[in-house]
């Protein structure tokens, strides 16, 4: 370090009396989950960011899957890529930052294409989004003509430009049932993901064709994860996202999308739980349920980790990394993506029957 600077140049900024006053409300929710050193780092992060959204009338869209500083710090719409979807296409910001990975950026700006959208890193990536590209889509459609094409929002804006209608964990079901009823068939093509496919498949009674894409997340949980935890915690309640095997959901307490968990943990107040998902969510779900005790196992997303307080800065203060999409696929995308913001929500969370989850159920897969 020289002349106060670090390697990269960035003079960090100092923690004054007037940074923690407007940062304590903050602190109070990641305290646990932040050390009070790494906080002094943090803070002043925070307190510019929120001035710089302010000056340039920006928002910054931060996903479940973020760390608690950045979550509960800066994030001015949080919540899963349903969620964002919505804020994304009616916010009237002139800027959004994707505190996210880059399809969520993508998907931003084809629900606003009038607006400036950056992302942090332009590395922050996904093994979903990265698994299927639209001219694979444009092969499994000249495969089965007629079958309608349902889309998970993990994928890029080429991939949804070639969809019917696109679809989150949190209401996969209920869209898959809805193409087949307005298609008139009774089997529907369900993409990228395998796990969510096969989970949904049992949920039912429409058939499934289903791609061999996996989320590098929650394909890692096995099933003698689950054993561990139930011998070393008994009275601990397991929750598993849909994209995981459906050995987990087989073995879980309860199954549903990041607001399902989320939800789940607010309403039943368990003692100890289990979030079979990506850690930073139990980091963030734990601000607001202080009473419950969370638990591992977790994995990392090593591609939402890419985004910090300092690219963020960098983002808003640089004016960088602009995503685009072409117009063509952008017009093409947004019907995808608007079919299924215009669904009416489901009553209640959307779960995963555990019942049927045990039921085998066979899907194509391409």
């Amino acid at each position: 370090m020289a002349d106060g600077f670090v390697a990269d140049g960035f003079a960090p900024l100092a923690f004054t009396p007037d940074v923690e006053a407007q940062t304590a409300a903050m602190w109070d929710k990641v305290k646990h989950h932040v050390t009070p050193l790494e906080w002094r780092a943090h803070a002043p992060l925070i307190a510019e960011i929120n001035r710089l959204k302010r000056e340039k009338n920006a928002v910054i869209l931060a996903h479940n899957y973020m760390t608690p500083e950045i979550f509960h710090g800066v994030g001015d719409f949080v919540g899963d890529s349903l969620a964002l979807a919505r804020e994304a296409a009616k916010c009237d910001a002139a800027v959004i930052v994707q505190a996210g990975v880059h399809f969520m950026a993508e998907t931003s700006k084809v629900l606003a294409p009038e607006k400036r959208v950056l992302i942090p890193d332009l590395r922050a990536g996904c093994s979903l989004a990265s698994s299927i590209t639209g001219a694979d889509v444009r092969l499994i459609k000249q495969r089965h003509p007629g079958v309608p094409v349902v889309t998970y929002v993990n994928t890029t804006a080429d991939v949804k430009a070639e969809t019917d209608i696109c679809c989150t964990s949190a209401n996969a079901v209920q869209v898959v049932e809805w193409a087949a009823r307005e298609w008139g068939v009774d089997k529907v093509i369900l993409i990228p993901d395998e796990f969510l496919a096969r989970n949904v498949a049992r949920q039912t009674a429409v058939k499934i064709i289903a791609w061999a894409g996996r989320c590098e997340v929650h394909e890692r949980f096995t099933a003698q994860d689950i054993a561990d935890m139930r011998f070393a915690w008994p009275e601990a309640e397991i929750l598993a996202h849909p994209e995981c095997p459906a050995e987990i959901l087989e073995a879980a307490d309860f199954a549903g999308s990041t607001a399902a968990m989320n939800d789940y943990v607010a309403l039943r107040k368990p003692k100890q739980v289990v979030l079979i998902t990506e850690c930073s969510m139990a980091s963030n779900v734990q601000a607001e349920s202080p009473g419950t005790q969370f638990i591992g196992p977790c994995n990392l997303c090593p591609h939402m980790k890419r985004i910090s307080l300092k690219n963020i800065y960098d983002a808003l203060v640089h004016d960088q990394y602009e995503v685009t999409v072409d117009p063509g696929v952008q017009v093409r995308a947004k019907l995808a993506v608007q079919r299924m913001i215009d669904l009416p929500p489901p009553l209640v969370p959307a779960r995963y029957d555990l019942v049927k989850a045990k039921h085998h159920v066979d899907v194509e897969l391409i």
